[in-house]
């Protein structure tokens, strides 16, 4: 008999371990993350007293999977539209943080007399928090509705994207060039690029597959395509040089914004809960009992300069984002960790060999210990707040928070800065799709052409003549759109002062449409360069004033704008849509959040002037979301269902003690359960039984013994019914449905 494959051993080990360290870890109230991290120190090489894994590298590349899965399923819980909603803001903070944390990772490096790059990597990997794990610990204290988290979940992933503008900086650098503003541009150019052009692709392509499959899709089938799709991303975000986790992540967001998407997340949730687990053991395993003792000095100066770190300058970046004291502390105390792009940081350093070996397993020893710690920074911001708050004079608090509580986002805009930011947004967009096209077309379009016609020329224009066809809707969308729009009509009859430099901007994307036709004909021809910019002249002339093109595009545009706003759509449909006063809510600290009813909550039955929630918690109950319809502004007689979700107004404070109090006021587990088995039973009245001469009521067979009678046995192939009015009479034979205890009763 063949023995069982070394994979299968590792998976058995990690996963007991894992399910035994978290059982511990949940009973001690601390993040699971941590037990993850934990299991694996106790099964790794390092633990001479344990069982240790067989074959390290399969493990490794489980947990790569994993970041990939976890990366996927934040992608589908916090869209694109999230962030874009907060302005810059988000923008401000990340960029600030990472500034400031790389620079102290790279002056704690020095302090120590590291080598050069080892300096430098360490103030990347100091730079980035730990998404899942903040998330996580969000999750398991039950504050993601909280207003501060989608802050910092959005800082969080931006922090991601530019991780990997910060890798491509790293690798030039460690290949002995000295990346200049040019090389560092470009990178951001092409992140910038691939990213406009999968979210556009994207959400164009994915929700119209969805919805012409709908019908055909059960839960089996929408988990397989869901994953098919997160995988596929990834390999092509590899090909393009970028991780697999970040494409995994741009697939998820693009799902997000999908009718399908909650469904899609609650299916890949326990994938993502499987794999994830072991990404954190695998970290664990690094840990390294040796080389922590050696370096026990930098270990400990690292955590202080990230948590001291993340508390002055994370804070302090909030604040420069716009954010109150309060919520800026709250945000920057979060982020006093780091974690998986840390450790991809560390791995790209090892694979170049530009790192000492001892960095790796110190900064997975920083992790384990700042991710310790992170539950207890996010409870202790509040009380640090409220410490400062008595030492800081209360007219610089008023001031600060007065600062934060206008946004960029709210201010009014000129005419001018509104439509030439709209017209630069659209001009950037249309040149992506555009040159995507052409790279597109003249890679895998013209090759086979060519060797499908006997002539190179016929070839070049069959490739060129299509080429043109499908980026027309594209040119044309980069020229005419916005002509139209309010600030245009606005300016235009402003001032004739205004009209030339319309007209001008016109001119700009026509040149940029003009100079695309030109490059394909100078491409696939040999034309003088005059009558090439003629001839692009003309085709784009053509295009502006095609009617078909024109519906083409508009046609393609409400494509892309439905499907953007197909989860919308739905949720205004199905009732779970949020209302228009939520953003206009005068008190920054009151807003508002949704919470579910779980299935064993003691609160079903009650009604709401039972429960009193507005006196207990100080919160309102603005609207009742049950079977897909809204039960606005419900008064004191409605009545709570089991999954009721509830719309709630409060404070930060308010929400969670409520959050708490429907979380914990569950019906407990029955310890008893194998003792409720039901059982059929045949019994028979005997001239000593209580129940001869009495009915089925009078004997109370159902109401004191918790018995039911199914049917009377009268030698016939079906049983009889027992009439309600028929009474007991020795010798029948009834057969009974009931727990074993019941049935002890009865007898005894």
């Amino acid at each position: 008999m063949e023995g069982v494959a070394p994979l299968v051993e590792d998976l058995a080990l990690i996963l007991v371990v894992a399910g035994v360290v978290t059982l511990i870890f949940k009973h001690l109230k601390q993040p699971l993350v941590l037990g993850y991290i934990m299991a694996g120190f106790l099964v790794s090489p390092h633990m001479p007293y344990t069982a240790s894994v067989v074959d390290v590298n399969n493990i490794h590349l489980w947990a790569d999977i994993g970041v990939m899965f976890l990366l996927f399923s934040l992608g589908l819980d916090f869209s694109f539209k999230k962030i874009l909603k907060m302005g810059a803001s988000p923008i401000i903070s990340t960029i600030s943080i990472i500034f400031f944390m790389s620079m102290l990772g790279v002056c704690v490096g020095y302090a120590f007399n590291w080598p050069k790059m080892d300096c430098i990597f360490l103030g990347g990997m100091l730079a980035m928090s730990s998404t899942t794990i903040i998330y996580k610990a969000f999750d398991d204290l039950g504050l993601r509705q909280q207003q501060f988290t989608g802050l910092v979940m959005s800082v969080l992933i931006l922090e991601d994207i530019l991780a990997i503008v910060m890798m491509v900086m790293l690798s030039a650098i460690a290949s002995g060039s000295n990346p200049d503003g040019g090389q560092m541009l470009g990178s951001i150019i092409k992140i910038g690029f691939f990213l406009v052009l999968w979210l556009v692709v994207g959400i164009s392509a994915v929700p119209l597959f969805l919805r012409s499959v709908r019908k055909l899709i059960n839960a089996e089938v929408l988990l397989i395509v869901s994953l098919g799709l997160c995988c596929a991303m990834a390999v092509l975000s590899t090909k393009v040089g970028f991780s697999s986790a970040f494409g995994a992540f741009i697939m998820g967001s693009i799902l997000a914004e999908t009718v399908e998407a909650e469904r899609i997340e609650k299916l890949v949730e326990p994938v993502k809960n499987l794999f994830g687990a072991i990404f954190f053991v695998s970290v664990g395993m690094l840990v390294d009992p040796v080389i922590i003792v050696k370096y026990a000095l930098p270990i400990i100066a690292l955590v202080l300069t990230i948590l001291i770190g993340q508390s002055i300058f994370g804070s302090f970046s909030f604040m420069l984002g716009g954010e109150s004291l309060k919520s800026a502390m709250r945000c920057g105390f979060s982020m006093a960790q780091i974690g998986e792009f840390s450790f991809i940081i560390a791995s790209l350093g090892l694979s170049l060999g530009v790192i000492s070996d001892f960095l790796y397993p110190v900064v997975v020893a920083v992790s384990v210990i700042t991710t310790f710690l992170t539950p207890y920074m996010i409870r202790f911001a509040t009380p640090a707040y409220n410490a400062l708050e008595k030492k800081l004079p209360s007219r610089l608090i008023r001031t600060l928070n007065h600062l934060s509580m206008s946004h960029p986002d709210t201010q009014d805009q000129s005419n001018w800065k509104s439509l030439l930011t709209q017209m630069t947004v659209n001009t950037v967009i249309y040149s992506i799709l555009t040159t995507a096209t052409i790279a597109l077309m003249f890679t895998f379009v013209l090759p086979v052409v060519q060797q499908m016609l006997p002539s190179g020329w016929y070839a070049n224009v069959l490739t060129g003549v299509l080429t043109i066809v499908f980026i027309a809707p594209f040119l044309r969308a980069m020229v005419m759109k916005k002509n139209r729009s309010e600030e245009w009509k606005a300016l235009w009859k402003e001032s004739n002062r205004n009209r030339p430099p319309l007209i001008f901007t016109i001119l700009v994307r026509a040149m940029i449409a003009v100079a695309y036709i030109f490059y394909i004909c100078n491409h696939l021809s040999h034309f003088a360069p005059a009558l090439m910019i003629t001839m692009g002249i003309i085709v784009v002339l053509f295009i502006i004033f095609s009617k078909r093109i024109k519906r083409n595009s508009i046609l393609m545009e409400r494509l892309f704008i439905n499907n953007l706003r197909s989860r919308d759509i739905e949720a205004q449909v199905s009732g779970r849509k949020r209302p228009l006063y939520e953003g206009k809510l005068l008190d920054r600290d009151i807003h508002i959040a949704e919470l579910d009813v779980p299935g064993n909550s003691t609160w079903m039955g009650q009604t709401l002037r039972q429960l009193n929630l507005g006196q207990k918690y100080g919160v309102h109950v603005s609207s009742i979301l049950r079977g897909g319809f809204r039960l606005n502004i419900p008064d004191g007689d409605y009545v709570i269902f089991p999954y009721d979700r509830l719309q709630v107004i409060g404070s930060d404070e308010q929400l969670s003690a409520l959050s708490k109090a429907i979380n914990e006021e569950v019906l407990g587990e029955d310890p008893e359960m194998e003792k409720r088995e039901m059982k059929l039973r045949q019994l028979i009245i005997d001239r000593n039984s209580p129940f001869i001469g009495k009915t089925l009521k009078e004997s109370g067979i159902r109401r004191v013994y918790s018995i039911m009678v199914v049917g009377l046995e009268e030698g016939e192939e079906n049983l009889s019914p027992f009439k309600p009015d028929r009474k007991f009479q020795e010798g029948d034979i009834i057969w009974v449905v009931g727990e074993q205890e019941s049935f002890d009763a009865i007898n005894g």
